[in-house]
């Protein structure tokens, strides 16, 4: 189980893979300046339009959701050859994972043993799942098991395993010493894991949407027209996902028959050597988005300088010019959409919709029960030390882990329907999806918990008696509660693009009915950078409204990568628009 690399990267190897990083740099950076002028023309537009009416009375919570912090003992499959050893484990509130050699070195500040940021990563507890998933990795050596050690460790039972799988990094196996461990540290890992995934979606940087925008175009560039989980994760992050999984074929012929070992041995010298490249790309592509931070901040300035004192002449070019394409085209893409989107749409959206309608309806019993707990406590016991820590017990249930898995299980359990979008639209996002539904089930929660903290604290004072007071709360529970299903309703307008309803149903079919409407738009208007136009500057004929709401980046930045296996660079599929582009 312990085998290493036969051919470890060298030098060679190493300088190969910055000029990958290169490239993927200098092929993305003009689409991504691009789409930083559309996303900052979208957002002065939305600042100076007409306001939409709230589709809800919930106040937005000030609570940024937060990675809990988890630590103790664990015991860990680590060396050569591999063998289980304690450590002592913290997860960091910035959701990276870090182990020590004991807890006295953790305590006095000492050098970890080791640590990872847990973007990208599964969690597995079944260490019959967990081989099954290493079997895969190397099927053509899978009937030389018997060369393999007959102590092969991991052929030994483990009783509380945590098994955390990533497609392109060393597997980290770990085991709890009680159920109670493994439980308490699987909802830990599992809410850092998504929280870290989904932080491009969740911020509200001004740039995300460009730099998400630019990775689509660049992916549709080379002909990927499906969706996946690529956008979890940093920028940096996803840019290298982006480019791993250009070379991972490659690499696989490359280096997988030098490996030593046969079946698991392999597998798991082949996740050794996936983390050398993934380790390599990502500190190539970090420092790329650095050196860029700069110009980016002083084109983000240019472009709001020059865009916002003539944002009316522009949109109403912008419109103009919307109108006269929506003219040309309105037959072919008319036909398009009744042909290969509508007998399609009724499963889509049921689909969907079933994913957040199961999250959403476990919120409402979730906070129907804690708001009663309360309301009893004060019944129960007018002491006000105890209703103190039972008010903030309640103003904690959206950041507790146990409560909330019973949320967080609901949208899990529509991975299996999710998947049955993957063969007719080629959509592979199911991560993405379950955690937008979490994801949106924690905001829901903490908007709630917020509006209801408030309210009560507008109603009650010192005069009143324990059965005033909660007479009181039963009242500002019933006007939370009646205000939930109308924030069901419009949930899917009012959140990130992966939240709304157009945007999920967007995120689903943007491959196959972009590709196809593409098609007869060359047809009609000729290939003449037809894609670049729709895409870069005039995307608002063809975006839902509830696409432009999309949160952005916490991390600014952008790169993109380059065709695989190929030393040409991709022309810019969206650049900058030139002086006068939106000018009359």
């Amino acid at each position: 189980m312990g085998g290493r690399p036969s051919s470890p990267l060298d030098k060679q190897q190493r300088q190969h893979l910055r000029g990958q990083v290169d490239t993927l740099l200098r092929n993305f950076l003009p689409c991504y300046r691009g789409q930083l002028a559309a996303s900052v023309l979208r957002q002065i537009s939305r600042e100076l339009g007409p306001q939409e009416p709230a589709g809800s009375q919930l106040l937005r919570s000030k609570k940024l959701p937060r990675v809990r912090e988890h630590r103790g003992p664990l015991t860990q499959l680590r060396g050569h050859p591999p063998r289980w050893q304690p450590i002592f484990c913290v997860l960091r509130g910035d959701g990276r994972l870090e182990w020590f050699s004991h807890k006295e070195e953790y305590e006095n500040g000492g050098q970890c043993l080791g640590s990872t940021a847990l973007t990208g990563y599964t969690l597995l507890t079944s260490q019959r799942e967990y081989l099954r998933l290493l079997d895969a990795l190397c099927p053509e050596s899978l009937g030389d098991h018997t060369q393999e050690e007959p102590d092969s460790l991991l052929e030994v039972p483990v009783n509380f395993p945590l098994f955390l799988q990533h497609p392109f990094r060393r597997h980290l196996c770990f085991s709890a010493a009680t159920r109670e461990a493994q439980h308490a540290w699987r909802l830990a890992l599992q809410g850092g894991i998504r929280l870290q995934g989904t932080v491009l979606q969740r911020s509200q940087a001004p740039a995300a949407r460009a730099f998400l925008d630019a990775v689509r175009l660049y992916r549709q560039h080379q002909g990927h027209f499906g969706d996946d989980d690529v956008t979890l994760g940093s920028d940096a992050e996803v840019l290298t996902a982006v480019l791993m999984r250009e070379q991972l074929p490659a690499l696989r012929a490359q280096t997988l028959p030098g490996l030593r070992g046969a079946g698991r041995t392999r597998a798991w010298a082949w996740t050794e050597l996936l983390d050398a490249v993934h380790a390599d790309v990502l500190a190539g592509a970090s420092a790329g988005l650095c050196a860029f931070q700069p110009e980016k901040d002083e084109l983000l300035a240019s472009l709001e300088k020059t865009i916002r004192p003539d944002v009316d002449q522009l949109l109403r070019q912008q419109a103009r010019v919307a109108g006269r394409l929506r003219t040309d085209i309105r037959g072919p893409l008319e036909s398009c959409l009744r042909r290969e989107v509508d007998p399609q749409l009724p499963r889509v959206v049921q689909t969907l919709l079933r994913t957040v309608e199961a999250s959403l309806e476990a919120v409402r019993t979730l906070l129907a029960q804690g708001m009663d707990r309360l309301s009893h406590r004060l019944r129960q016991s007018p002491s006000g030390t105890r209703l103190r820590r039972e008010v903030y017990s309640f103003g904690e249930m959206p950041w507790d882990l146990a409560l909330m898995q019973t949320c967080y299980r609901e949208a899990e359990r529509s991975r299996g329907r999710l998947g049955q979008l993957a063969a007719p639209f080629g959509f592979l996002g199911m991560q993405s999806l379950v955690f937008g539904a979490q994801d949106l089930a924690q905001q829901l929660m903490a908007d709630a918990v917020a509006t209801f903290l408030q309210l009560a604290d507008q109603c009650l004072t010192t005069a009143l008696n324990c059965d005033q007071a909660a007479q009181r709360l039963e009242r500002v529970r019933g006007r939370v509660l009646k205000e939930l299903p109308e924030f069901e309703g419009d949930v899917l307008a009012m959140g990130s693009q992966a939240l709304t309803t157009e945007g999920i149903y967007e995120d689903v079919i943007r491959g196959c009915l972009l590709q196809r409407i593409d098609q007869e738009l060359k047809k009609t208007l000729g290939a003449n950078d037809v894609s670049c136009t729709l895409d870069g500057c005039l995307e608002v004929p063809w975006e839902q409204e509830g696409a432009d709401e999309e949160t952005e980046a916490e991390r600014e930045g952008g790169a993109c990568p380059r065709q695989p296996d190929s030393g040409t660079q991709i022309q810019p599929l969206c650049p900058p628009p030139s002086r006068g582009t939106f000018r009359s």
